[in-house]
């Protein structure tokens, strides 16, 4: 299994533009950046350099929410254990069908 459940994707589109920005630039454009987050998800986290160094990631908040959560159920042992064990289930043929799912639950 992987170390970790998400990933920050790397930026491939235009818009915030390849590569790290520099603080100063990222000063410049912080009141954009939501809405280019907002239109290129892909984006992930924007690094915000400082002299060359990263000082800072810029996402969208619906990110942030997901990696706390991540990290969240990552640090949990019994959710842990818990989403392994259904893993091994799933990879073992071990589901029920979702129309009986939906019954039971009177969805």
């Amino acid at each position: 299994m992987p170390r970790t459940l998400l990933k920050l994707k790397k930026r491939t589109q235009s818009g915030v533009g390849q590569g790290p920005l520099a603080i100063v630039e990222a000063r410049k454009r912080l009141t954009k950046l939501p809405e280019e987050l907002a239109r290129h998800p892909e984006i992930g986290a924007v690094k915000i350099t400082r002299r060359g160094k990263p000082v800072l990631a810029v996402m969208s908040w619906d990110l942030y929410e997901s990696i706390a959560e991540t990290l969240d159920v990552m640090s949990d042992p019994e959710m842990m254990a818990a989403f392994r064990q259904g893993v091994r289930d799933l990879e073992q043929g071990k589901t029920y069908p979702w129309d009986q799912v939906k019954r039971e639950l009177d969805l």
